[in-house]
């Protein structure tokens, strides 16, 4: 294409060129965008070199569901425009007024100053006044559609200087008074009730305008003659109101324009027998076409003038209503015009569908595209249908949603390189044994009524050309072990989404496929032995019921992995060690374990690039166990130690060793076993004494104190304690004298402590290197304890230092630290004290028993 050729909206290219990329191969073209800058190849070569088809859009957002109806220029070119526009402050919520469809009958108050966008559409107003909008003085965006203005002074906005978009459509506006806005690039007029155009000098002055919206019943040539000098890049003409007598015809000059869109009334049959000729028009739209057999050369006179330029590429109709004969004669009429893309969306056929003579001359065409077709014809001949489509010599041909059930295979060798043939109704039987696509680089069978894989396979066998193969959203299934597929080598990008495919899918793929698309379907594994996809570089399998990563040995080329919304729960961290080629993938929304397993894997993708695993780090988060449900893998921490099994064991060995040698010391070191021996055998006399007859058990005190001393400390005792003691009629018990022959020193020590009421302890460095003593000691603070009585007196012969008990003793220790002791003074005139210190503790009365008789003390 030459250099001269722009598309309809020059700074849209690129917007566009991603358009059709992404959304339909040709199935819905934006109809006030010519195609003339878009080439065949580059976008093939997009469709198979694009990340984007898996990476980001789960591929079938390339050939997903698209709207049925066209949305009119206008509403197309007001969203390209609040883009252009208004983009540069959209993140700035303050500058933006909303207050659409909210039963206003005047402009609100209170607006901010600083406001530049502001709606008021859908409302009720009547009136704008000056003070309205006056003190807006950013003000670039206005919207007033959809109201009930009658008139209107352009001047009201002179104080809005920077107003570049007034949307001024869908009202009842009967007249206007103009004034200049210098900088206002899109002006909408349209939809009102204008009788001629309201058009005006000062329009001539708006060299910034874009696009113009405009209303007419009545045309006449000059009408657009002071906007004449304009470029602009579009035209609305509303005619629905448009009334001319029979036989009279009107003319309008329109000059240059990239762009026009005629809206013609929706319920009357064509009859407008005006000569409109525009300069440089690229896109022509035409909407709400009612045609029959009787005005159908009304309408092809009507286009012979603005489809006779040169420059017009791309020809749109909207809501058309034909016979099927009128729609082959326009066909016929548009076949050798310079138009490249022919769309035509909702259309209904009416009448009859007969056999129609259709000659194919050489043409420009490229494209047609059909979608949303009504057939009121019942019965008809599916050839007469078919072959007027099956046959043409044009590069590219969609028809969408239209419910046909059928298309024949072209009788010679066919030109068509994209086929498009979503929501309709084939079956498997369509195109078997066709050897005439020959040239066929895509072709689309989205939505349609494919059940066996098998037989789709087996279609493509003589496409030798077929590149990219679209059978998403059908019914296919693979159940035939016993065969082998059959495909063409040439396809390259496979998407078989949403069907019903399971594991078995995988041995019947063609080998050369580069980028597969296999989402929402029924697969739960990948088979391992898989040797034919060596070539495969972009693989989706999302929302299917897979448990496992698969790895990369049966795909020694996978570079995107979209592995998302399936049931894998402890990936392997092995995955990129196989896959050492791949550069995206997608794993999030799977039911992690959050366990032991898991945290190899996460330690896995730590080591790549965050820009390899899409979605880290939210959408991979823990679904078990519940205690760390919804929590982020990337926060999820385990120790070491809980997950090595070797290093567990080891390290419980060494802390039970450790334990046991500490206990094993402190045993020795505090003399553990020397108590519990005496516990031994303190609680073998408490047993035996439970065994004695109660007759006998009877008893009472029969000792005031029992004296516990050290052989070398006997001297002091017997001269000096008991004497002094038993002269105060205390009676003592002494080991000597009332241990009982033929019983245990243990036992002995055990009964005398109990019959006695206190027991006396002689404490001296002697003392402390007698273990007996220490038995008795032992015994006496246990009773102490047992009794709940406070029967200790203890005596310091001589100092005993510290350092000299032994660490076995330190229940000792722990007396002479706790209890007050009474300390033998070597001064014999403090020895008076000590005496009356020693008979205070016995100063009460006890019955003590004896054999034979009882004695009061």
């Amino acid at each position: 294409m030459g250099p001269e050729k722009t598309s309809c909206y020059v700074w849209w290219q690129g917007v566009f060129q991603v358009f059709l990329c992404f959304h339909g191969y040709f199935g819905e073209q934006p109809e006030e965008v010519a195609w003339e800058e878009w080439d065949l190849d580059a976008y093939q070569d997009a469709l198979k070199n694009s990340n984007n088809l898996l990476g980001h859009s789960h591929f079938h957002t390339m050939t997903g569901d698209r709207k049925t109806t066209v949305g009119s220029f206008h509403f197309v070119y007001l969203v390209i425009f609040v883009v252009g526009t208004t983009a540069q402050f959209s993140d700035e919520s303050e500058f933006t007024v909303n207050t659409s469809n909210q039963g206003l009958t005047h402009v609100p108050k209170g607006l901010p100053p600083q406001t530049k966008v502001l709606d008021m559409s859908q409302n009720h107003i009547s009136e704008l006044h000056l003070s309205d909008i006056s003190f807006l003085s950013q003000l670039k965006v206005l919207r007033l559609s959809h109201n009930r203005l009658q008139s209107l002074d352009i001047s009201l906005f002179k104080f809005n200087q920077d107003l570049e978009y007034l949307d001024l459509s869908h009202n009842q506006l009967q007249e206007i008074s103009c004034h200049p806005i210098t900088n206002l690039r899109h002006f909408d007029l349209s939809f009102n009730d204008f009788d001629v155009l309201p058009i005006c000098k000062e329009f001539g002055n708006l060299t910034q305008l874009n696009f113009l919206g405009l209303s007419a019943k009545k045309l006449q040539p000059l009408d657009l003659l002071p906007i004449a000098h304009l470029h602009l890049s579009g035209i609305l003409l509303d005619l629905e109101g448009y009334y001319v007598k029979e036989h009279e015809t009107e003319s309008l000059q329109i000059l240059n324009t990239k762009t026009l869109h005629l809206v013609f009334h929706p319920n009357n049959i064509f009859s407008v027998q005006a000569n409109i000729s525009v300069n440089s028009l690229r896109c022509l739209q035409l909407n709400n076409i009612k045609l029959n057999d009787t005005n159908c050369q009304v309408f092809i006179k009507f286009l012979s003038q603005p489809t006779r330029g040169p420059n017009l590429l791309n020809f749109t109709l909207n809501h058309v209503e034909t016979t099927w004969q009128c729609l082959v004669r326009v066909f016929q009429f548009l076949w050798p015009r310079p138009i490249e893309y022919l769309n035509i969306y909702n259309l209904t056929i009416v009448e009859s569908i007969d056999e129609e003579e259709f000659t194919y001359p050489e043409t420009s065409l490229k494209a047609l595209t059909i979608e949303h077709v009504t057939n009121r014809v019942f019965i008809f001949s599916q050839t007469a249908l078919y072959t007027v489509f099956s046959e043409m010599n044009i590069l590219m041909l969609t028809i969408s949603d239209t419910h046909f059930i059928h298309m024949l295979c072209p009788q010679t060798t066919s030109t068509f390189k994209v086929l498009n043939f979503t929501r309709n109704v084939f079956t498997d039987s369509i195109f078997q044994k066709c050897s005439t696509l020959v040239r066929l680089e895509t072709l689309i069978l989205q939505k349609n009524e494919l059940k066996d894989l098998f037989k789709v396979g087996l279609m493509t066998k003589d496409m030798l050309s077929l590149e990219i193969l679209d059978v998403s959203w059908n019914y296919l299934e693979y159940n035939r072990h016993d065969q082998n597929c059959t495909w063409v080598g040439s396809i390259v990008v496979l998407n078989l989404s949403s069907n019903v495919l399971t594991d078995s899918v995988f041995s019947c793929l063609p080998s050369r496929v580069r980028v597969l698309d296999l989402h929402n379907n029924r697969i739960t594994r990948i088979p391992e032995d898989v040797n034919s996809l060596e070539a495969l570089q972009e693989l989706n399998v999302a929302f299917n019921s897979l448990a496992h990563l698969p790895g990369c040995g049966s795909f020694g080329s996978l570079s995107v992995l979209i592995i998302d919304y399936n049931s894998i729960s402890n990936p392997s961290a092995h995955f990129f060690e196989s896959c050492q080629k791949i550069r995206t993938i997608n794993a999030g929304h799977n039911p992690f374990q959050c366990t032991c397993e898991l945290r190899d894997f996460i330690q896995s993708i730590g080591q790549v690039s965050s820009e390899v695993v899409e979605g880290w780090p939210d959408s991979y988060q823990c679904d078990y166990p519940e205690s760390y449900k919804g929590t982020l893998l990337k926060d999820f921490h385990v120790s070491p130690l809980t997950c090595n099994t070797a290093l567990l064991i080891v390290t419980i060995g060494v802390t039970g060793l450790v334990l046991a040698v500490t206990l094993t010391a402190l045993c020795i070191y505090l003399d553990l076993p020397w108590y519990l021996r005496m516990v031994c055998q303190w609680t073998q006399t408490r047993r035996r004494a439970r065994n004695i007859p109660l007759d006998k058990l009877q008893r009472t005190l029969q000792f005031h104190a029992f004296i516990s001393y050290s052989e070398h400390d006997s001297a002091w005792v017997k001269n000096e304690l008991v004497p002094c003691l038993e002269k105060e009629d205390i009676r003592i018990c002494l080991h000597e004298r009332n241990f009982v022959p033929g019983k245990s020193i243990v036992e002995n020590i055990i009964n005398c402590i109990e019959k006695s009421y206190k027991s006396i302890f002689v404490l001296s460095p002697n003392f402390v290197q007698s273990e007996w003593c220490h038995y008795e000691l032992y015994f006496a603070h246990h009773n102490l304890f047992h009794e709940g009585s406070d029967n200790l007196i203890l005596i310091l012969l001589e100092p005993i230092p510290q350092n000299n008990i032994p660490s076995k003793y330190h229940k000792l220790k722990s007396l002479m630290t706790q209890r007050t002791y009474l300390e033998w003074p070597k001064e014999k005139s403090k020895r008076g004290l000590f005496w009356a210190n020693i008979r205070a503790a016995f100063n009460m009365k006890l019955v003590l028993n004896t054999e034979n008789n009882d004695v009061e003390m």
